[in-house]
């Protein structure tokens, strides 16, 4: 496989992300007393760090690898979503299509660390479903967006914050059958046999056994592709790419299937690796029609994710060697 093509290629695709957008926002500080008002520990505040997470951080790792990336979204009319936006657009993401709802609220999901641990988090959120007529503006953007643009794939992240709900998962991935768009989705329990006929179904294995209801004895790949006959019972979708923590990625499609193993990491954090396999599989896929190839690249972009705190996008020239070392030809 000539790698430095495969990547260099990227910067010819266009990907657009679709689903929940949040503000990941980390208090770094130390902790050197126990407060006097109540059992906790006093964090002295160092520095304030702004990430972009949720489905913002899929699109942040298929532009770090160059490709064309809009996002589709909806956020709160607040500072949030200025810092937000503004994270976005630093980064090349298209946030044109990103709405503003005076009814809603920006995701902030507020981590505070101290001795470089995690202490507590604080959840900023709603997460019921869009309003009607939110949900009428996203699929008809969507629509001309995709009918002037064809975009190579569009990649659904469901953080279960009511973005993605039945009517537009339905909808937009009718418009990408019409026109020949590729599809991935990394589900959640609310939705997720709602994703009828996408390419790529990416779930992971906890979702999978809670989604279908099933008690796995062992992990191999017999029981993995009775897994993914289960799921193309109800779904009809064309793969599964099922990601098995330390056990690395499990694929099928048709009769091709594998269990990729993962490679030996110093694991930091494991925050943000599913964001990293979908955006990496869906873009190779994309670009070269071969699920083994895009297992092997995600999975080894997955372990890489893994080695920094916090979410964060993948390292275009690092993955590009650990691919050409790793990788058979």
């Amino acid at each position: 496989m000539k790698f430095d093509a495969l990547f260099a290629g990227f910067s010819k695709m266009k990907v657009v992300v679709i689903g929940d957008v949040m503000l990941d926002t980390y208090w770094w500080g130390r902790v050197d007393r126990i407060s006097p008002e109540a059992p906790v520990p006093v964090v002295a505040l160092d520095k304030k760090e702004y990430r972009i997470g949720g489905a913002g951080n899929v699109a942040l790792n298929t532009a770090a690898l160059g490709a064309a990336t809009t996002l589709f979204s909806i956020v709160g009319d607040d500072d949030d979503a200025e810092i937000l936006l503004n994270l976005l657009q630093q980064q090349h993401i298209d946030t044109k299509y990103i709405i503003k709802s005076t009814d809603r609220i920006t995701t902030n999901k507020i981590r505070i660390v101290g001795k470089s641990q995690q202490m507590m988090r604080l959840d900023s959120e709603v997460t019921h479903d869009i309003a009607a007529d939110e949900a009428t503006a996203i699929i008809s953007s969507f629509k001309a967006y995709a009918k002037r643009y064809q975009p190579n794939v569009v990649i659904f992240e469901d953080y279960n914050k009511g973005i993605l709900t039945a009517g537009v998962i339905t909808e937009i991935i009718a418009v990408c059958k019409e026109h020949g768009i590729a599809t991935a989705v990394d589900p959640k329990r609310k939705n997720f046999f709602t994703y009828q006929d996408v390419d790529i179904f990416k779930p992971n294995l906890k979702e999978v056994k809670e989604g279908l209801n099933l008690l796995l004895e062992s992990v191999d790949e017999p029981a993995m592709r009775d897994v993914h006959e289960a799921l193309q019972k109800v779904l009809q979708h064309k793969i599964s790419l099922i990601t098995l923590s330390e056990k690395g990625v499990f694929f099928q499609k048709g009769s091709q299937s594998r269990i990729i193993p993962s490679h030996l990491r110093n694991i930091a954090d494991v925050s943000g690796a599913g964001d990293t396999v979908i955006a990496v599989a869906a873009l190779v896929y994309a670009a070269t029609n071969d699920i083994k190839l895009a297992a092997e690249t995600a999975n080894i972009a997955g372990g890489l994710v893994c080695e920094e705190v916090g979410t964060a996008a993948i390292n275009k020239q690092r993955l590009l060697e650990e691919c050409t070392e790793l990788i058979a030809g």
